[in-house]
């Protein structure tokens, strides 16, 4: 091992850790430290457990991105300013897989793994060695890093100096805003009593839940009674939960083929709302809701947001669009429940939105990530620090969207970023919700409903968890639209529970199987470009996919929006990198043209991607 200054098993004397004063405070021990390598611990202590009694999963990512950081940077001789260059992350993406308790003793190993020009892959492993002598693997982390060149500045007098704290900070540490702004404040009883239920519990109501609802449907929908009839099985078949893979699917077409109201289960006087898709595509799918269900729709919005880091007294800036759209009124309500001040604006009207922005001062922001980057975008273009503003939280949904989407919102915005999910054949927004203290994925409400995974080319397969596939919905308490095993066509895998350990989490979603293009052969989802995309700094999140056939095969080309600060000949290297990459983890070849800031199109909504104009020769994107 090269001689780094680095004595194994003492306190950090690495010039990045001197004067970092949260790794000081976390209590950090480097073990091992070499080129491209580095080994660090840490003692688990009770004031760095969330709520739950488990530890705080920023907290976790900060111990991951310091060994990180060791790994990308060495060399611990001598002060900060006689270097003239330092390796910085670019993006990471981690995977919790085990919680950790106080008593723990958490070890991270850094490994390089890949390099690319100044760019470089890290796997970090984060392991707790348990009192009891077992150990886990806790977590999964995989950073991508840059090098900067150029002198350097000098290290703070003190690891506590700093610049007077600016509105926003004083907010979030003011007395007020303290219990929201840190998570790991909340109360357990404030939780909901199926959220504190063990695993064995929970499935203990699905089940009665489960067999109530198939009876229901039966009963009440004349589809259902057709469709289990010809499947050969009754709702008395379900004896455990397992046996709900013996009954039909419900897909899009059986809403569109009963249209309007065919399949409500309740008299038209006992629906108190309907709701419909755009219907872009065919006839629009119809959803009503009861008096009951508008209720517990409103409870599961709160309980989300809740999860995420909004709190009663909060002001919530609402620009999800209103309408027949479940989006902007099922927030809406839900915040309401929560008991957040709403401000209902909807979408669209980015200026209107940046000035209610900076006059209101909200605390939340609920929209689609996209619009979020537009409006970040919008107020940079206005002379507007986007980091400045009130806003703390974002509860961002209607669309996928990847890790790299989120380390970009956040560090431009300043705010915590959190997934809501959701769908108005299922109930809309608030199926699902990621929890601020953890960021690892949106926890199914599964007091509510049941979800499966199953092969999106072989349905006759219902897959175990952590497997990848289509995923599927049941309702358990819906009373004017019970649906039964509806595929979404979103595609995930099932992950268990962590902040909420009974409910399991949803893994991200990597596509949709019917938005999947096919082109030559493979497979091609948007969200592959954007991960790859911003791994590479000259380039924007503003992509747009067009796929043309001009002579007998097909071709992809990538639009996409340099940054800002970046050259005309750093954005030419790098559309040749994006060329590359896409190839590798992709399996396609593609044009990449990199275009102007501002170029492409921008949406207060879901944001359409991908123009397929193999038959349109010649069209331009609409």
């Amino acid at each position: 091992m090269a001689d780094t200054g680095v004595t194994p098993g003492k306190s950090p004397a690495h010039p990045l850790l001197v004067f970092d004063a949260a790794s000081q405070w976390l209590g950090i021990e480097v073990l091992e430290l070499r080129d491209g390598a580095a080994r660090i611990s840490m003692l688990l202590r009770p004031e760095m457990l969330n709520g739950f009694g488990i530890a705080h999963g920023g907290m976790v990512f900060a111990f991951a991105d310091t060994a990180f950081a060791l790994a990308c940077n060495p060399e611990a001789g001598g002060p900060a300013r006689q270097r003239t260059e330092v390796t910085v992350a670019a993006g990471a993406d981690i995977t919790f897989l085990a919680s950790a308790h106080a008593g723990d003793i958490l070890t991270a190993h850094a490994e390089h793994r890949a390099g690319s020009g100044r760019s470089g892959v890290y796997d970090i492993e984060v392991r707790a060695d348990r009192p009891d002598g077992t150990s886990d693997v806790v977590a999964l982390f995989r950073g991508r890093s840059r090098t900067i060149r150029g002198p350097l500045p000098d290290p703070p007098s003190r690891p506590d100096a700093g610049p007077v704290p600016d509105r926003k900070q004083r907010m979030k540490t003011s007395p007020a805003k303290s219990a929201a702004a840190n998570p790991a404040a909340l109360d357990p009883a404030s939780l909901d009593p199926e959220e504190r239920m063990s695993r064995d519990e929970l499935e203990d109501l699905q089940l009665r839940r489960l067999q109530q609802t198939l009876a229901y449907a039966y009963e009440r929908v004349p589809l259902y009674r057709t469709k289990f009839d010809d499947a050969g099985v009754h709702p008395s078949d379900l004896r455990e939960l397992g046996d709900l893979r013996l009954f039909p699917y419900t897909t899009k077409e059986d809403l569109r083929s009963t249209y309007p109201f065919g399949m409500f289960a309740v008299p038209q006087h006992q629906v108190s709302r309907i709701h419909a898709s755009s219907g872009t595509t065919g006839r629009p799918t119809v959803v009503g809701y009861t008096s009951g269900d508008l209720d517990r729709w409103a409870a599961l919005v709160a309980r989300s947001l809740r999860a995420s880091g909004v709190r009663p007294g909060d002001k919530v800036h609402n620009a999800y669009g209103y309408g027949l759209f479940t989006g902007g009124l099922g927030a809406h309500f839900g915040a309401e429940k929560l008991g957040c001040t709403v401000i209902p604006i909807s979408g669209g009207q980015t200026e209107r939105q940046i000035q209610l922005i900076l006059d209101f001062e909200p605390d939340t922001i609920l929209c689609t990530p996209t619009y979020l980057l537009a409006i970040a975008d919008a107020m940079a273009a206005a002379g507007i620090d986007p980091r400045s503003t009130s806003l703390r939280t974002a509860v961002l949904g209607a669309e996928p969207w990847t890790e790299e989407m989120r380390h970009e919102l956040e560090t431009l915005m300043d705010l915590d970023a959190c997934d809501i999910y959701g769908l108005s054949e299922v109930m809309g927004p608030g199926v699902a919700g990621e929890c601020v203290e953890s960021k690892d994925g949106a926890h199914i409400w599964e007091d509510h409903f049941r979800p499966e995974i199953i092969d999106p080319f072989d349905d006759t397969r219902v897959l175990n968890d952590g497997e990848p596939g289509e995923l599927v919905f049941t309702s358990l308490t819906k009373e004017a639209l019970p649906i039964i095993r509806y595929r979404t066509h979103d595609l995930t895998r099932l992950l268990p529970g962590t902040a909420r350990p009974s409910m399991r989490r949803m893994g991200r979603i990597t596509g949709r199987s019917d938005d999947m293009v096919i082109l030559r052969g493979v497979n091609l989802f948007p969200t592959q470009v954007e991960e790859i995309a911003l791994r590479l700094p000259a380039l924007s999140p503003h992509f747009q996919l067009e796929i043309t056939r001009p002579e007998r095969m097909d071709e992809l080309t990538v639009r996409i929006e340099r940054r800002e600060e970046t050259s005309a000949r750093e954005a030419a290297t790098a559309a040749v990198e994006l060329a590359a990459q896409i190839k590798v983890h992709v399996g396609s070849s593609c044009t990449v043209e990199v275009v102007e800031p501002g170029t492409l199109a921008r949406s207060s909504g879901k944001l359409r991607r991908i123009y397929d104009l193999r038959r349109q020769p010649g069209a331009a994107p609409s």
